[in-house]
């Protein structure tokens, strides 16, 4: 059975998906990522509190990926504008780099698994640019959605 993709109508164009008809229940996504810097960098870090110049990295980055949840709708264009009743942000120091995750919750029609993906993925690019006057040498990898319940289909990974 070949699955159609959502956001596009029969002559091809994109549209945003009508989602009216479906039921309100409480929606929660969970996505996770991580940013490798290396283990010199991240023992600087450890040595000045996991602070830059630019203020504290996880507050700041907290701030980011939730700001960046509100606002999903207006950086991919077919999302939803939809109503977050919570959002909790995890940055967690590792050996090389730091742990994102992301858990996202909404009470409406649509789910919000590109809300946590985008706050996991906002998370990352946060502390790059807080920490690229160290080094430059970063990956932002492994970003992914972890689970997510409340719709017709629920996942976990």
């Amino acid at each position: 059975m070949k699955k159609e993709l959502s956001h596009i109508d029969e002559k091809g164009d994109p549209g945003m998906v009508d989602v009216s008809h479906k039921s309100t229940t409480e929606r929660i996504a969970s996505a996770s990522g991580r940013i490798v810097m290396g283990t010199e960098i991240m023992t600087q870090l450890r040595e000045d509190g996991f602070s830059t110049k630019k203020g504290s990295i996880a507050q700041t980055a907290i701030i980011a990926a939730t700001m960046a949840v509100k606002n999903t709708y207006n950086t991919i264009p077919l999302c939803h504008q939809i109503p977050i009743t919570s959002c909790k942000v995890f940055i967690d120091p590792i050996h090389d780099g730091f742990d994102l995750r992301c858990t996202v919750k909404t009470i409406g029609q649509t789910g919000v698994e590109m809300e946590a993906l985008h706050g996991v993925s906002v998370a990352g690019l946060t502390i790059y640019d807080m920490c690229k006057a160290i080094s430059h040498d970063m990956q932002i990898t492994n970003i992914q959605l972890d689970q997510k319940s409340g719709g017709k289909n629920d996942f976990k990974r």
